[in-house]
C-alpha cells in the first residue's frame, strides 16, 4: 500500500510556489522580498510622519544621533543590503533560509529607497517636493519586484533559434519605448515599462512632458503639438499626482498649514 499523504499535505503546506519556465527554481524568495518592501515602507512613512509631528515622543520614536549627526535610514538600509548581499554569496542559502534572507533584503531595499531622494540630490530632501521622487522610485520598485513574482521569462528558446530571435526582439523593441518615455520626461513610466511592455508603449505614444528632452528637440517647430502638451500637463495634473504622492508619503513641510 503506498501512502502518499503526507507528501501531499507537506506539498499544500508550502503553500503555491510560482515556476519560472518548467521545473525552474520556486519564485517565494521574490514574494517574500515584495512584501518586506512594502512594508518596511509603509511603516517606515508612518513611523517618519509621527517623528515630523511630535506624535512620535510618547512612545520612544525619535532620530537615530550618533556623536551628535542625524543618521538616516537609508543608512541601516544600505548595511542590510551589503549583509544580505555577502550572505546570498558565501552561502547560497535555500528553502525558507533563502525565503529569509529575501525578506531582510526587501527590509533594506525599503528603507533605501525610501530615501531616494536624498541619494540623488546628496542632501537632506526627505520634507520637499523633490522628496516626492523617493515615492516614485518605491513605486518603480514594487511593480518590478511584483512583476516579477509571477515569473518572467524575458528571453525564451534556445540560443539562435527562431524563438529566440523573437523575444530578443521583442525586448529590443521594449528598451526602445523604454528610452522613448525616459526622453518624454516620464521616468516611472520608462522604469515600469521595462517590465510591463502595455506601460511603456502607451508612455511612448503619448505626448512629452514639457521641459523634457524631447518636448526641446520635437516640438520647438511645433508650437500646436507644444500647447497641448503644456495643456495634458498643467498645474492640475502635477496636483493630482502629488495628492495622491501625499496620501502615501506625507506632504512637504511648505504644504503643511503653518
Amino acid at each position: 500500500m503506498r501512502v502518499e499523504a503526507p507528501s501531499t499535505l507537506s506539498s499544500l503546506a508550502s503553500g503555491v510556489k510560482i515556476q519560472v519556465g518548467p521545473g525552474g527554481p520556486s519564485l517565494r524568495p521574490m514574494m517574500w522580498m515584495f512584501l518586506a518592501i512594502l512594508i518596511t515602507f509603509l511603516l517606515t512613512r508612518i513611523v517618519t510622519r509621527l517623528i515630523r509631528s511630535g506624535s512620535g515622543a510618547g512612545v520612544g520614536l525619535g532620530n537615530v544621533r550618533i556623536a551628535g549627526n542625524h543618521v538616516h535610514h537609508q543608512v541601516f538600509g544600505i548595511l542590510i543590503i551589503i549583509g544580505t548581499g555577502i550572505v546570498l554569496v558565501s552561502k547560497m542559502p535555500r528553502g525558507m533560509a533563502l525565503a529569509a534572507t529575501a525578506a531582510v533584503f526587501g527590509v533594506g531595499v525599503g528603507l533605501t529607497v525610501d530615501e531616494f531622494a536624498l541619494w540623488l540630490h546628496l542632501e537632506d530632501v526627505y520634507w520637499t517636493d523633490r522628496g516626492r521622487k523617493s515615492v516614485d522610485a518605491i513605486f518603480c520598485v514594487l511593480v518590478i519586484t511584483g512583476t516579477l513574482i509571477g515569473g518572467a521569462d524575458f528571453v525564451t528558446g534556445h540560443v539562435g533559434t527562431t524563438g529566440w530571435w523573437s523575444s530578443v526582439a521583442v525586448i529590443a523593441v521594449n528598451l526602445l519605448l523604454c528610452v522613448i518615455c525616459l526622453l518624454k520626461g516620464k521616468i516611472v513610466t520608462g522604469v515600469t515599462g521595462i517590465v510591463i511592455g502595455g506601460v511603456a508603449l502607451i508612455g511612448a505614444i503619448r505626448l512629452a512632458k514639457p521641459g523634457s528632452w524631447w518636448a526641446a528637440h520635437l516640438y520647438a517647430s511645433r508650437p500646436r503639438r507644444a500647447r497641448r502638451a503644456a495643456s495634458r500637463y498643467n498645474q492640475r495634473h502635477q496636483e493630482r499626482w502629488n495628492r495622491l504622492r501625499d496620501l502615501v508619503a506625507g506632504a512637504p513641510l511648505r504644504e503643511r498649514p503653518g
